[in-house]
């Protein structure tokens, strides 16, 4: 779910500009996966803009707060999301800790990295979604670590079904500043993709994981 439909709109008018999402549906992309996909996301570079980033960080910052109320810490998923993590955390005058993907092999053994307390209230804060696998896997780790998660907030989404039933299933709450279908909204009415190009990401994304491409 998006905070609010006008920071959607122009949250995806951002990612665009500085190509952080890369739309090619005639020469799609190749996922980790191994998925073939028409989009690419990377947010690690609106770290690079600092007039971006910093509306990405009082977005987030206002709509935290809005939405879950203030909490006692912000968490941020390695490593995507450390740096804007951090920003909100900051914005918001708040402790700020980040969750690796696994424990470290040495030393503390830490997954959960900063002062954690036992039942502090948290918002994860996440650069992207998309099964939304490696982000519940933060949520796990924080929740072994006796944190209260109050819900996540990310800032955008891929909107796939697989990631709606895994966020359900694992009872948090993810708002987003844009998703997929804000975008694709977006891209044709300025012009990024044309209406037969709009039609192939819609069909991509209905099912991902069997997509191919027939041109």
């Amino acid at each position: 779910m998006i905070f609010n439909k006008e920071t959607a709109e122009k949250t995806a008018e951002l990612l665009l500009q500085i190509n952080a999402i890369k739309l090619n549906p005639r020469n799609p992309f190749t996922w980790a996966s191994g998925w073939k996909s028409p989009i690419y996301c990377d947010n690690r570079l609106i770290l690079s803009f600092p007039a971006i980033r910093n509306y990405v960080r009082d977005e987030f910052a206002k709509n935290i707060e809005k939405q879950f109320g203030k909490p006692d810490v912000i968490a941020g998923v390695a490593t995507g999301a450390i740096g804007i993590g951090m920003l909100v955390a900051e914005s918001l005058g708040l402790p700020f800790v980040y969750v690796r993907p696994e424990a470290k092999k040495h030393g503390r053994l830490n997954q959960v990295e900063g002062f954690l307390q036992k039942g502090q209230n948290v918002v994860v804060v996440e650069d992207l979604i998309s099964t939304g696998n490696s982000s519940l896997l933060a949520v796990e780790a924080l929740r072994a670590a006796g944190a209260n998660i109050k819900g996540m907030a990310a800032i955008f989404t891929y909107g796939f079904d697989v990631a709606d039933q895994n966020f359900k299933d694992a009872k948090i709450d993810l708002f987003t500043l844009s998703n997929y279908p804000n975008l694709l909204n977006l891209a044709v009415a300025k012009k990024y993709i044309t209406e037969e190009e709009e039609q192939t990401l819609r069909e991509w994304n209905l099912s991902p994981s069997t997509w191919n491409i027939e041109v």
